[in-house]
């Protein structure tokens, strides 16, 4: 088996880039690197890119600046005076916490990732589990994986195979709500009729008037034309004196009226047969043993009807419809119909009556009738109204009433729209609003009530003592907590220590949190994390360390470390312990920590450059625990910092983004919006650092900014056309970009159109095609920064067609002009020529410029021999736990030396902290070599949860299906 795994991990090594890096997209597990990818540029250098020498030792005395606590203003006394520039002293390491994760976390993910394949595959084969919730429940575990991919496919399947109106409405308003801020139109109208962008299981009325069933409607109610006018049927159904139907064509016999009832003092003439026709109980009172039966006049004015309400009724028996009655009307038929159970009425006049709620006042005026009256689609429809104006709706008085309360959720529940997936979602955008809340806790109260799977008992419990324990009430949270333990989740325990350790049982809650530890083989991360809570010393040391090796991803351990280090006057061992996860997480939290640190040490420029990053991420952040604006405290220190005009800008930001240097890229284009906050260039500029920084959400928010302030049409279609491309409708974006090149030619127009066509499989010809797209693209005015990224492209596009003099001159041209990132895609050239040592030169060259980029060292590895790619790997480890490749690279490595445990446990430790397709495969594929074919399976199952079409995982696991069912000798 020599080299086998070494070669297949590097035919798997795939690139991660975005359109500011590269021209295509590679999604499949197998597709091969393509050169000149950017992807030096897909890891933060935690705000410089070049190697800075260290500023002379400063030390600091926590004599002249007090702690800093969340509860406690900075102390007056002694001699202490608050500099301006820390106004609220030094940060202390005692008075951070971690946050409680709000969601489902179990101990073994692999293994609850496999159930869920598992129950999936059953309900779909045609077990008794529900699919929508099977669905439901993968969505569940995937938040605390925390990829945004992954929700929205959990939450698009679970709309797609529910299976009544209800809950279609549910996740399509959550589906709509997550993408919220991805629609060009910042406020769409409620129910409005959908556009050509609007996914169609987004459809409000796709979601209550689709028939009932597992398949997606192919065309969108909304964009449907419209239905031919109804003609009034031929026949209509008459009862003979048996009751018996008979049909009756209205040619040979008009209309009679047989029957009048009597509401007060007017009478209303009708068709006995056609009365009685509506329902059983009608045909019993007009053709049964009642003295009705023999009458021709019947007093209904204690019915509750009106004398036009009874015609309508009349109207209806005769024709069938109740399209022409105003809405007032309607309801008196809705109440006819249930109090004589005549079905098809209901039904008509449920369908008329939801198809009115336009909005959300037409929700609010309807859904009482809805509710008195029982109607399940009229329910659904003001609901889904209610849903579609979240959370503003929650504020509304009535409809929080409606919504939280015990007696509103009877009233639902017994209009059959009250369910576990409503009040998930209704409490899910409670806590993301005010966790503290009175409506979180009554929702999630009545989540609890809800809950039937056990899943669904553990989510609901556990977020209630997250809830509790964030409003003080300590006790409270304890119980709910414990509940959550006691229905199998054992997460929950960390919040039950949390919840004791408040109540001033310290001793017990480190007891619980000991216990959790020594209790499993291999405990996770977590675990030792908050068992260092209620540790002191060298103790909570250790296990700080223990839990950043099992789960470097955790952003505790670095901040307690970093503040620990501030407090012994060591403040560029803080600075550099916070820059070791700055560099893989851009986390709010972190950077300002970071950039108090900075301050404490009076390196205001870097301070600055810290809190223009999070101004861009979060423009409303509040500093220091809530106590200061990020633009507060840039003006408090626009003295201490150099001031620098437009020009300046410009080249500061020349130079940073040739230095690899994003997040300093990313403070001089903030620095840039305060000047010219209209600017939509600087604004798209901003969303393409953003995407290199892997922070979507906020890259979002700049091309929406980029094209709402947009002064030129064509300008506005470009930044149009990449928010259609960036969520899924490359068609549209692409015919963005062509309009906008009819009414100006632009870089961005043409960038825009080569980055749309070259994302598919393309040949030789149709490459090349896109390459002079680029170059017609460089022919119009813009500026090196983009013009070096074109250039990038074209050379990536040459390498793919085996064009290797013509993709060298391009990385030439780019490197000429500081297109730094180039260095990766000539490094690629020099390889497919035979220069491996040139190739691992050129690479060094991006390794000096951007030291602290794990791509650039993973990038590297790949031309060095076996050692030296082995310590490139282990440093991009280092720089950026998160990425991959560096374990598979070693576990392949391992296997191929016979070291089957070794491996196994390097992929291991990955997947306990990084569940991922790629190193659950790889580690099924080693178990399958070694013979134990239940891991396989378990290892397959969860890689299939995350990626159910990947074909290498599939034949894989079919592989060891077939072994596992064959009988054993």
């Amino acid at each position: 088996m020599a080299n086998n795994f070494l070669t297949t991990i590097k035919s798997l090594k795939l690139i991660e880039g975005c359109k500011a890096a590269q021209l295509y997209a590679l999604s499949s597990v197998g597709a091969a690197s393509t050169s000149g990818s950017g992807d030096a540029g897909g890891s933060s250098n935690g705000g410089s890119g070049k190697p800075q020498p260290p500023p002379p030792p400063k030390t600091i005395s926590m004599r002249c600046g007090s702690l800093y606590y969340p509860h406690a203003a900075p102390s007056t006394s002694g001699t202490f005076a608050p500099e301006p520039h820390l106004p609220c002293g030094l940060p202390a390491a005692d008075a951070l916490e971690p946050a409680l994760d709000a969601c489902l976390r179990p101990v073994d993910h692999v293994g609850a990732l496999a159930a869920s394949f598992r129950r999936v595959s059953a309900a779909t084969s045609g077990g008794d589990d529900d699919l929508c919730d099977a669905y439901l429940e993968q969505h569940a575990l995937f938040q605390s994986i925390g990829d945004a991919r992954l929700l929205r496919r959990a939450l698009r399947a679970a709309r797609v195979h529910a299976d009544d109106p209800h809950r279609r409405a549910v996740l399509a308003a959550w589906l709509r709500y997550e993408r919220r801020e991805d629609e060009l139109d910042p406020v769409p109208a409620p129910l409005a009729p959908c556009t050509a962008t609007t996914p169609l299981l987004e459809c409000p009325r796709a979601a209550v008037f689709a028939s009932v069933s597992s398949g997606v409607e192919p065309v969108c109610p909304c964009r449907r034309p419209p239905p031919p006018p109804v003609t009034p049927p031929p026949h209509r159904l008459r009862r003979n004196t048996s009751g018996a139907a008979s049909e009756i064509s209205e040619e040979e016999e008009p209309e009679t009226n047989d029957l009048w009832f009597i509401i007060g003092e007017e009478e209303v003439a009708c068709e006995r047969s056609c009365i009685a026709a509506l329902s059983k109980p009608l045909n019993t009172l007009l053709y049964g043993g009642f003295a009705e039966a023999h009458r021709d006049r019947i007093d209904f004015s204690r019915d509750g009807i009106t004398p036009r309400g009874m015609r309508a009724v009349a109207a209806y028996s005769r024709h069938g419809r109740v399209d022409d009655f105003p809405p007032d009307i309607i309801s008196q038929l809705l109440a006819f119909s249930n109090k004589f159970c005549c079905e098809g009425l209901k039904a008509a006049c449920d369908n008329k009556l939801a198809a009115m709620v336009r909005g959300v006042d037409d929700a609010h005026s309807l859904i009482e009738i809805g509710l008195e009256e029982a109607s399940h689609l009229l329910v659904a429809s003001c609901l889904q109204a209610f849903m579609r104006e979240l959370p503003r709706s929650l504020t509304i008085p009535d409809i929080a009433r409606l919504l939280c309360s015990p007696e509103g959720r009877e009233s639902l529940d017994i209009a059959g729209n009250a369910s576990f997936a409503l009040y998930h979602f209704l409490s899910y955008v409670a806590m993301e609003q005010d966790m503290r809340s009175n409506t979180t806790v009554m929702l999630l109260e009545r989540m609890n009530e809800c809950a039937e799977q056990p899943w669904q008992k553990q989510l609901a419990l556990h977020q209630l003592g997250c809830v509790m324990l964030q409003r003080g009430e300590f006790e409270d949270a304890q119980e709910w907590f414990e509940a959550a333990v006691a229905e199998g989740h054992v997460y929950s325990l960390a919040g039950e220590a949390r919840a004791k350790y408040k109540r001033g049982h310290k001793y017990a809650a480190y007891k619980l949190m000991n216990s959790v530890v020594g209790e499993y083989d291999e405990p996770a991360g977590w675990m030792f994390q908050e068992r260092s809570l209620y540790c002191v010393g060298k103790e909570k040391l250790a296990d700080l360390q223990t839990a950043t090796e099992l789960d470097p991803t955790m952003t505790y351990p670095y901040k307690y470390r970093a503040c620990a280090l501030l407090e012994e006057d060591n403040a560029q061992s803080a600075i550099a312990e916070m820059s070791k996860v700055i560099g893989f997480k851009m986390a709010t939290d972190c950077l300002e920590l970071r950039a108090w640190f900075y301050l404490a040490l009076e390196e205001y420029e870097l301070a600055v450059q810290d809190v223009r990053a999070i101004l861009t991420l979060d423009p409303t952040y509040m500093m220091f625990h809530g106590r200061m604006h990020g633009e507060q405290l840039i003006e408090l220190l626009r003295g201490q910092v150099q001031q620098w005009d437009m020009a300046d800008c410009w080249m500061q930001l020349y130079d940073r983004w040739s230095a690899v240097d994003d997040i300093g890229s990313l403070a001089v284009v903030q620095q840039m919006l305060s000047r010219e906050p209209g600017n939509s260039s600087l604004r798209f500029r901003q969303s393409l650092l953003l995407l290199r920084l892997n922070c979507q959400k906020a890259a979002m928010r700049s091309l929406r900014y980029a094209r709402n302030s947009s002064l030129h049409e064509h300008d506005r279609l470009v930044y149009e056309g990449w928010i259609l491309y960036d969520s899924g409708h490359r068609e549209e974006a692409l015919a963005k970009a062509e309009q906008s090149i009819r009414l100006q030619r632009s870089f961005e127009a043409f960038f825009l159109k080569a980055y749309a066509l070259g994302d598919s499989s393309l040949d030789t010809e149709s490459s090349l095609s896109v390459v002079q797209l680029l170059e017609h693209a460089n022919s119009c005015a813009s500026d090196n920064l983009r013009k070096g990224q074109a250039y990038n492209n074209m050379g990536s596009i040459y390498v793919d067609c085996d064009m290797l003099d013509e993709a060298a001159e391009c990385y030439g041209t780019a490197l000429n002009i500081k297109h730094t990132r180039a260095h990766q895609g000539l490094a690629r050239v020099h390889y497919l020529k035979n220069r491996k040592q040139v190739a691992f030169e050129e690479m060094t060259k991006l390794v000096k410029i951007a030291t602290n980029c794990a791509s650039a060292y993973e990038k590297r590895s790949e031309y060095g021999e076996r050692d030296a790619a082995r310590c490139d790997l282990d440093t991009a480890t280092l720089l950026d736990p998160t990425r991959t490749y560096p374990y598979r690279y070693r576990a392949a490595v391992l296997m191929d030396e016979g070291k089957e445990e070794e491996a196994i446990g390097e992929l291991s430790g990955a997947i306990a902290f990084k569940p991922d397709l790629q190193l659950l495969h790889l580690r099924a594929a080693f178990f399958e070599s070694m013979g134990d074919t239940e891991s396989t399976l378990r290892d397959c199952e969860a890689a299939l949860c995350l990626e159910p079409t990947n074909g290498d995982t599939l034949e894989l696991y079919s592989k060891a299906s077939t072994r596992g069912a064959e009988p054993q000798s």
